[in-house]
C-alpha cells in the first residue's frame, strides 16, 4: 500500500541554509532517502519552496479564484513529503520516524486511495 508522508515544520524554528547544522540535517534526509530507496519503498519526494510561493485555487460557480500564498495561515508549513510504497502502517511509521523533520515538526502518515479498486 502506498503512504503520503507529509512533513510539516515550523519556520520558526527551522535551521538557516548553509549554517553546519542545516548541512547535517541535510545528510540526515538523504540517509533516510538512501534506506527507502534500499528497502524498494521509495517511489516519490520532494521539498517545497516556502509557502509565501504557493497559490491557492478554487472554483466556485464556474468561476477559477486564485489567492496568493497559503490557504490558511497556522504555526507549521508543509514543507516536504514522501511517497513509499510500504507493506502496512507499521512500516511507514518506522520509515517517517527517520525523517529529521519529526524532531521539531511533525510527519503525517496518511494511505493514499487506490482507484484502481473502484473500476
Amino acid at each position: 500500500m502506498q503512504y503520503m508522508l507529509l512533513i510539516y515544520t515550523n519556520p520558526a524554528t527551522d535551521l538557516a541554509p548553509g549554517t553546519p547544522e542545516f548541512m547535517e540535517m541535510l545528510a540526515r534526509y538523504g540517509k533516510a532517502g538512501e534506506t527507502y530507496e534500499t528497502d524498494g519503498v521509495f517511489k516519490a519526494g520532494a521539498a517545497l519552496q516556502a509557502p509565501a510561493t504557493a497559490t491557492t485555487v478554487k472554483v466556485r460557480h464556474g468561476k477559477v479564484q486564485t489567492m496568493d500564498g497559503p490557504f490558511a495561515e497556522t504555526k507549521e508549513m508543509l514543507a516536504g513529503y514522501y511517497l513509499l510504497d510500504c507493506p502496512d502502517l507499521d512500516a511507514a511509521i518506522k520509515y517517517a520516524a527517520m525523517i529529521p523533520g519529526a524532531e521539531t515538526g511533525s510527519v503525517e502518515v496518511r494511505p493514499v486511495v487506490d482507484f484502481s479498486k473502484f473500476r
